[in-house]
């Protein structure tokens, strides 16, 4: 298989199941809380076609990790109507943190899956392989699932951190803060895009997420070594 496709594939793929579940487990949220708009709009199905966005599930994902930069992808919102909500307040903040605690969820499954595939193996995979092409999916999975989680925890209009942020607030800094949504996309835009490439030093993401990050990571390779036994490290 050409490197190119190799590379390319292996966080695609990884990608596409992440934002998926991610995704869906808002929809599933809002429909247990009385909101009905994800499943009358038919987006409660794990069919990838219903979710992604051919630029922000596939195609930049893959130019970042082909860059060495960071993976960041999103898929198409899944509709959500604060108002269907039994407790629109709590609600929002429920069907926020759905996502990003699948996230943690689905690295859990790929640390296990990992820790499975190398358990009692001499050595790994030839690189090409089915077998390593399998366990660097795997790998990715584990840490596009992390990342993902923190990465939409952020306090920021449209992430879901800033859903869970505007149900901790004062009902009035709630409103003021809620008028920010609006604007969120150019927010974001200026602090992860325009403001890191004019200011020196001005990373966000790599001070308030990269660090989580790693910690985090490092419990969920420490669980796959853990299984892996006398196998290979993961």
């Amino acid at each position: 298989m050409n490197e190119t496709i190799y590379q390319a594939a292996a966080v695609i793929i990884p990608m596409v199941l992440a934002i998926v579940f991610h995704e869906v487990a808002h929809g599933w949220m809002a429909l247990a809380l009385g909101d009905t708009t994800a499943r009358d709009a038919n987006r409660l199905s794990l069919n990838p076609i219903r979710h992604v966005d051919p630029i922000g599930t596939i195609l930049v994902p893959g130019v970042l990790k082909l860059a060495g930069g960071p993976v960041i992808g999103w898929a198409k919102p899944v509709p959500v109507r604060k108002n269907r909500l039994r407790n629109p307040r709590f609600g929002m903040m429920a069907v926020a943190a759905a996502g990003p605690g699948t996230n943690l969820v689905l690295a859990l499954a790929a640390a296990v899956g990992l820790g499975l595939l190398l358990k009692g193996a001499q050595e790994f995979p030839p690189h090409g392989s089915i077998g390593d092409f399998v366990l660097t999916n795997l790998r990715n999975f584990l840490s596009i699932n992390i990342f993902l989680a923190l990465f939409n925890l952020l306090p920021v209009p449209p992430f879901d951190g800033s859903h869970i942020v505007e149900g901790l607030l004062p009902e009035r800094a709630a409103r003021a803060y809620e008028r920010l949504r609006p604007f969120g996309f150019p927010i974001m835009l200026v602090l992860l895009i325009v403001l890191p490439s004019l200011i020196p030093g001005f990373d966000p993401v790599g001070k308030l997420v990269m660090p989580v990050f790693e910690w985090v990571g490092n419990y969920y390779i420490d669980l796959a070594n853990a299984i892996a036994g006398a196998g290979p490290a993961a």
